[in-house]
């Protein structure tokens, strides 16, 4: 039987989300359902516990890290877990990022170990051999060949692990955000900080238990989706449906359907994509008892759109990856529109101008937050954590305004960051990536408002003598920058001009090429 844990000896995270389902009489419950089947606490607590032997076997120790590079299936669960059991740090990382962010996240992290699945080897592989500290390579679910199998080198390890004996404070998982320069940062988190996230937030807020059924299109390598589909249904003991695919309106409108999860968690990006396709199904045909949506602010027309179809509410909230889930939001029955709602009991939110003063209601100003999930810093970038990172605040990043009632309504962001589908992109990436195109002078990346009043990059370019604005130069532009980056990442909309605003120092004034919002 798995001891229980307290947290005034030691504390461990994967310990204590394993241990309340096996010993609270829900070892042989559904924990997650994936594309190959259904998996019980039980099932899910020994194969964690292999994975933690598998890193014990290999000398890999406390504190060292491991890059999970892995789509939405049992196994991400069963290695993050086990990882954390064995006091081993995972990083799990974005499947959709290009070839240089992965070298860059490698060096960065110096991980001992890599655990992919094979369709994403081809952006790894032709750089794994320079990294020094990367020891062992395992591939989930591929056929045996250069690299090792991961259910070939768990297979036959014991399903019997004593947890390490970490601490509440002690350095548990780390999440790389994106950095205004397009390089990733590491946001290192605590063991404490998983359950404050589903104590705070998703029992008093969402008022999830174990009756529930879960889904989040949010990937688990968000800290949006590691709460979503993770941390919260393993807290009380619900089920989590994970999609290993794209969360395309089609395979969601199936979850929905086929599964009847009670409680979906989205992105106002898919919430405009399911109420624009003529399969989103009536509510009727739906469990529905609850929507989240975060990643971006929620136009209030696709909140009542939406409510109108589904009769069922979307809270819209605010989180971040160094906060780790959401400390901003609305509530059940008191549902506002174009507006985050309240702080999250256990969270303190100051609005402050530049020079860190408060400012009065009505008056935008710097969102800030104080709460115990915050993240202890960012891996070896100092200044930054520093000017995010201060004292007992958390600087969001964000512009707010409170309104007469005390409740929070968004401003933008205090800095030239995009938010797409909920995804952090920095507007010099882009920029740097189409200036590299041979018909390029220059390029200026802002956001822009598509049909739903959600926000894509929008490029201003300026051409070298010789070149020509065409449409085929635009498809040309586009399909350059997918090839080096993300492919999310690329300009939705590509405008010729003849020069670009700029100061008399020549830095480009992106707020003249903003359109409103």
């Amino acid at each position: 039987m798995t001891k229980q844990v307290t947290a005034d000896n030691f504390y461990n995270a994967a310990q204590d989300l394993l241990g309340r389902n096996i010993n609270n009489g829900r070892a042989n419950k559904t924990a997650v359902i994936d594309s190959k089947g259904r998996y019980t606490y039980a099932e899910i607590d020994g194969q964690a516990r292999q994975f933690a032997n598998l890193l014990n076997e290999l000398g890999i120790h406390a504190e060292q890290r491991i890059i999970l590079c892995l789509h939405d299936t049992v196994v991400f669960p069963i290695c993050f877990l086990g990882a954390i059991l064995a006091g081993v740090v995972p990083v799990p990382v974005n499947t959709r990022l290009a070839e240089k962010d992965y070298q860059f996240i490698l060096t960065d992290s110096r991980a001992r170990m890599l655990v992919l699945t094979p369709d994403l080897l081809i952006n790894f592989d032709p750089h794994l051999k320079s990294h020094l500290n990367l020891d062992h390579v395992f591939v989930v679910g591929g056929a045996p060949g250069r690299h090792k199998t991961l259910d070939g080198a768990m297979s036959k390890l014991a399903t019997r692990f004593d947890a390490v004996a970490t601490k509440a404070d002690d350095i548990c998982f780390w999440l790389y955000t994106s950095g205004t320069t397009g390089m990733p940062k590491g946001a290192v988190h605590l063991h404490s900080h998983l359950k404050d996230t589903a104590e705070l937030y998703a029992i008093p807020v969402l008022e999830i238990g174990s009756d529930d059924v879960v889904y989040s299109a949010a990937k688990l390598f968000f800290a949006y989706g590691l709460g979503n589909g993770l941390t919260f249904p393993f807290a009380v003991g619900a089920t989590t449906v994970l999609l290993e695919g794209p969360p395309t309106p089609s395979a969601v409108v199936a979850i929905l359907t086929e599964y009847q999860p009670t409680i979906f968690y989205g992105v106002p990006t898919l919430f405009a994509m399911l109420l624009a396709t003529d399969e989103l199904p009536k509510r009727e045909a739906t469990n529905l008892r609850l929507c989240i949506s975060a990643g971006e602010a929620l136009p209030g027309d696709l909140l009542e759109r939406w409510q109108t179809h589904m009769g069922c509410e979307i809270l819209d909230g605010l989180g971040s990856t160094e906060m780790l889930h959401i400390f901003l939001s609305n509530r059940q029955g008191d549902v506002r529109p174009n507006c985050s709602g309240l702080a999250v009991p256990g969270y303190e939110l100051r609005i402050v101008d530049d020079y860190g003063d408060e400012v009065p209601v009505g008056e935008l100003g710097n969102l800030h937050v104080c709460g115990p999930t915050s993240a202890i810093m960012y891996w070896n970038q100092r200044e930054k954590s520093r000017d995010t990172f201060q004292g007992r605040w958390t600087v969001t990043g964000d512009k707010y305004r409170i309104d007469e009632e005390g409740y929070f309504i968004y401003g933008g962001r205090t800095d030239d960051m995009l938010k797409v589908g909920g995804i952090y992109v920095s507007p010099f990436e882009v920029e740097g990536a189409l200036i590299a195109h041979e018909a390029i002078l220059e390029a200026a990346v802002v956001g822009h408002p598509d049909s739903d009043k959600l926000v894509k990059p929008k490029a201003f370019v300026v051409l070298k003598s010789g070149y020509k604005p065409t449409e085929n130069l635009v498809d040309q532009l586009k399909s350059f920058v997918k090839v080096t980056l993300a492919e999310f990442k690329y300009p939705r909309w590509i405008e010729f001009v003849d020069e670009l605003p700029k100061t008399a120092t020549g830095k480009i004034q992106r707020f003249k090429l903003r359109a409103p919002l």
